[in-house]
């Protein structure tokens, strides 16, 4: 079992920055890939981020490449997600997932966090 929770969520205006963080707790946490999705009203929750259980193999949705940033720290149990230059577009509620193996498919996600909200005003 694991269990991760979410934070760094908040209000910032387009263009600025926001660094979210999933600690988790349990077993195995290193043995997992570890993916960053998000939901906006009304909408179906939507790939963003995924990383590999050492952090070699990483994969962005193409809305997000290039403006943010995966990472991970097995020895403190965390996962980053690093977003600059954000959009009002980028507002949604931001989850963390563990999986047995890097995917974009939320189906392949066992565990996840309870969210964490991102507004962006324009």
């Amino acid at each position: 079992q694991v269990q991760l929770v979410e934070s760094g969520g908040g209000l910032v205006q387009a263009g600025g920055s926001l660094r979210l963080s999933c600690v988790a707790s349990g077993r195995t946490f290193s043995t997992y890939a570890m993916g960053w999705f998000r939901q906006a009203p009304g909408k179906e929750r939507e790939f963003v981020a995924a990383i590999g259980w050492s952090g070699a193999y990483i994969v962005y949705a193409d809305s997000v490449k290039g403006r943010f940033t995966i990472s991970r720290d097995n020895a403190r149990n965390t996962v980053y997600l690093q977003m600059n230059s954000l959009k009002p577009e980028d507002t949604a509620v931001y989850y963390c997932a563990a999986a047995r193996t890097i995917s974009s498919n939320k189906l392949n996600y066992d565990y996840w966090g309870q969210g964490t909200q991102v507004t962006v005003s324009s």
